[in-house]
């Protein structure tokens, strides 16, 4: 179990870097509080990797990632639209995500979940539930990845308060499309 926890950290950790959940990460925790998006974060973390380590177990190998590569493009897509509309949220709604709560908990978690699905973490969770120990291979990944993610927080905590609330809508909107984009064409390859 010490041995698949370590490994697992190590690899997700590495692997999660420059990641494209990592830039979600950071381009959250500039708009709302940390605390909530680590939360929600962690938590969408825990059940995909979950999934993963179960399907590593059972029957890796077996995965139509493609499929899932194209719904979760077009679900980019989708958030692409919604961060552009944003435009429109009132001072209330803005005063309430910036304190975070349930509201940021939520988007952050359930942005990460469909980003999580398919992606080079989640393939590399199941491969190392294949072949070491589920447990700690499912604690070790859920701790690289949230570890990882935990460094864009802060840098986008700290740095996401300079920027103007119009242009990171945009950067976030276009960091939607690519990876939406990107993974659609990795799925129909």
């Amino acid at each position: 179990m010490i041995e698949a926890f370590w490994i697992s950290t190590g690899v997700i950790f590495l692997a999660e870097l420059g990641d494209k959940s990592q830039l979600m990460a950071l381009a959250f925790a500039s708009r709302y509080k940390p605390w909530p998006v680590l939360a929600g974060i962690s938590i969408a973390t825990a059940l995909v990797h979950a999934a993963s380590v179960l399907l590593g177990a059972g029957v890796a190998g077996r995965i139509p990632t493609d499929k899932v590569n194209v719904v979760a493009g077009v679900a980019f897509i989708g958030f692409a639209v919604w961060t552009v509309r944003g435009d429109a949220l009132t001072d209330e709604d803005e005063a309430r995500a910036r304190r975070g709560g349930r509201s940021a908990f939520l988007a952050a978690g359930l942005a990460f979940f469909i980003a999580e699905l398919g992606d080079k973490t989640m393939l590399a969770t199941i491969t190392l539930a294949a072949r070491y120990e589920a447990f700690g291979t499912w604690v070790g990944s859920t701790v690289g990845m949230v570890a990882a993610d935990a460094i864009a927080i802060v840098f986008g905590a700290h740095f996401g308060r300079r920027l103007p609330q119009r242009t990171m809508r945009f950067v976030a909107a276009g960091l939607f499309i690519l990876f939406g984009t990107l993974l659609i064409t990795e799925g129909l390859r």
